[in-house]
């Protein structure tokens, strides 16, 4: 029997009736028809004359690929989410699995006409980028044609596509699916894995000990199948990058994340020189927890005495009132999340860990997916995915395609919606105590957000790099290179002992190779524009909300500069650590102050 702590979320369940009725609903088995119709048609209309069309033909064209992928997609993610809050559930799951074997086999169907937009000649591809015709498409366009060097053939893609169905697609569900399965056993009561990682952030150390130790074990039945699923996923890649072409193993997520690998590797660099920061502010915190070293399992825990439990009603008056202070608007589209439906909050048996917003659900608003336990952790954590829900509300009217972000500014709102929540929630603690512990808490976040993010990333490479080179890796192989990169970021100043198997909870490995360093990309860019906000006031907000609007219809550089930002200048990095840097000096002139 599965327990769980009484948040007041328990009930608040998203509607996702906007979408579909149900699994069986007919509107559903139309749509996915249609789209098989459509894309049948398209081929037929468009295959092998993409290089004849005019501007204005081009341009019609591609409204109705948006068009066709924007029905499929709409009913593939109401499957996702349908399926993501029981994943218990057979039908749901085999709804997941048809619509993915579908969609690959409407990929084949379309897959001619990006290859044949990427096979333009220069000369005649820029005459159409400079036309009045195209100027909605222009970025789009410039997208597909910046994979030319790394597409393969038609019949090659096409094999690649519908094998994926059975490859990759098929590990990472059966990924999620083992980590939905996983129970933990804390002092004789079963409980979910997401309430388990929450007591890390209990005040009492036996208790975040125990919890530890009960998520260790509960995750070494599954390890060897986990570390098959990660083998497989690397070699899957390894092979799709060698037939492609691409230098590196993250080179292709660089290309799709509208960046390079040098741009990445000066990110990378920044942050690994300044692993300092990390290692001086756990020294800090083992001594203001009466610590000789802390423990892996004690760096979320609270400096002080501090109610870990924030009702649903007192987080959703918080995250509404920090996003209204910002501007009415804001709050408003924040506020109707709430009050429409829009979010499906408690832990349950059966639900997906962690927590996302479906952002792009084409012709329909974004939805917020939580487990929320209630600590604060779980508050900014709802922050952070209405930050991602408020992007794709503003960016919606743009359509599929140019309201859809790379990984990089993905994160820009999200962000940004923690950093304003996290300041008012800084504005009314008075005591200096419950000031200094929320601060740290911050730092913690700062370091999760900026710091481990890299130290993963540092992880994945030695991983795919030894996939590559020396093959098959074992579970100890695994937990060497795990310990090894969490190492140099740690230092001497945590005790990682026990924390070996602890890489095989992290989804994003699987799912999506490469993602994590976008994290740190994306924090320290939101953290660039909260300090311009901070400094300018209100003359921001029109520039920052004008950039979220723009969703993904430009690139990283240009989005950038309509705040003010010169992505180019490899110094907005250490300009974002270094602010991290001043917040910890805050916190140790702090603890100072009162005395520890």
């Amino acid at each position: 029997m599965t327990t769980t702590e009484i948040t007041g979320a328990e009930d608040v369940a998203w509607n996702l009736s906007d979408l579909y009725d149900g699994g069986d609903d007919p509107r559903l088995e139309r749509d996915v028809e249609q789209t098989e119709t459509a894309a049948g048609s398209f081929r037929e209309r468009y295959y092998g004359r993409v290089a004849e069309l005019s501007p204005a033909e081009l341009h019609d064209a591609i409204e109705q690929r948006e068009e066709i992928e924007s029905t499929f997609t709409r009913a593939i993610y109401y499957a996702h989410l349908w399926f993501s809050t029981d994943m218990n559930d057979s039908p749901r799951g085999a709804l997941v699995a048809r619509l993915t074997e579908k969609g690959a086999a409407i990929d084949t169907q379309l897959l001619f006409f990006g290859l044949e937009l990427a096979a333009l000649e220069d000369e005649q591809a820029d005459a159409l980028l400079a036309s009045e015709e195209l100027e909605r498409w222009r970025h789009w366009l410039r997208t597909v044609r910046k994979f030319r060097p790394y597409i393969l053939t038609e019949p090659e893609e096409k094999i690649l596509t519908e094998k994926s169905v059975s490859g990759f697609a098929a590990w990472d569900r059966l990924y999620d699916e083992l980590l939905g399965a996983i129970k933990v056993d804390l002092d004789g009561t079963e409980i979910g894995f997401e309430e388990a990682m929450s007591k890390l952030y209990s005040p009492d150390r036996d208790l975040r000990r125990r919890a530890a130790e009960a998520v260790t074990v509960a995750l070494d039945p599954g390890l060897r199948t986990r570390t098959y699923v990660f083998n497989t996923i690397a070699v899957d890649k390894s092979i799709d990058d060698r037939l492609r072409g691409y230098e590196t193993w993250i080179s292709a997520r660089n290309l799709s994340n509208d960046t390079t690998d040098e741009a990445v590797q000066a990110l990378v660099d920044a942050v690994v020189n300044r692993y300092d920061v990390v290692q001086r502010y756990y020294t800090l915190k083992a001594r203001l927890l009466g610590l000789e070293r802390l423990s892996f399992y004690d760096r979320m825990a609270p400096l002080a005495d501090d109610p870990t439990q924030v009702p649903w009603g007192e987080a959703k008056e918080l995250v509404t009132d920090a996003f209204s202070d910002f501007s009415s608007e804001t709050g408003d589209i924040v506020e109707r999340f709430f009050r429409d439906s829009w979010i499906d909050a408690p832990p349950r048996d059966g639900k997906r860990p962690g927590a996302f917003c479906a952002t792009n659900v084409p012709g329909v608003h974004p939805y917020v997916f939580m487990n929320y336990t209630g600590d604060r952790r779980s508050v900014l954590t709802l922050a952070h995915e209405l930050g991602h829900g408020l992007h794709g509300y503003l960016a919606q009217p743009l359509g599929l395609f140019n309201a859809s972000t790379p990984l990089t500014t993905a994160e820009t709102a999200s962000v940004f919606g923690e950093a304003l929540t996290f300041k008012r929630l800084l504005a009314i603690e008075e005591d200096p105590k419950r000031r200094l512990n929320l601060l740290a808490g911050r730092i913690e976040d700062s370091i999760a957000t900026v710091y481990r993010q890299i130290a993963m990333n540092r992880f994945e490479d030695v991983v795919h790099t030894w996939r590559r080179d020396e093959g098959e890796l074992s579970p100890e192989k695994f937990q060497e290179l795990w310990l090894g990169t969490q190492a140099d970021m740690f230092g001497d100043s945590v005790d990682i002992d026990g924390y070996g198997i602890w890489w095989s909870y992290i989804p994003h490995f699987i799912g999506t190779p490469g993602y994590v360093y976008a994290y740190s990309y994306g924090f320290l860019f939101a953290l660039s524009i909260f300090r311009k906000y901070e400094l300018e006031g209100d003359s921001m907000v029109e520039p920052y909300l004008e950039l979220l609007r723009a969703g993904g219809s430009k690139p990283p550089s240009e989005l950038a500069e309509i705040v003010g930002l010169d992505l180019t200048d490899p110094k907005i990095w250490e300009s974002g650590i270094e602010a991290l840097a001043v917040e910890l000096d805050e916190a140790e002139a702090l603890a100072v102050d009162i005395g520890l």
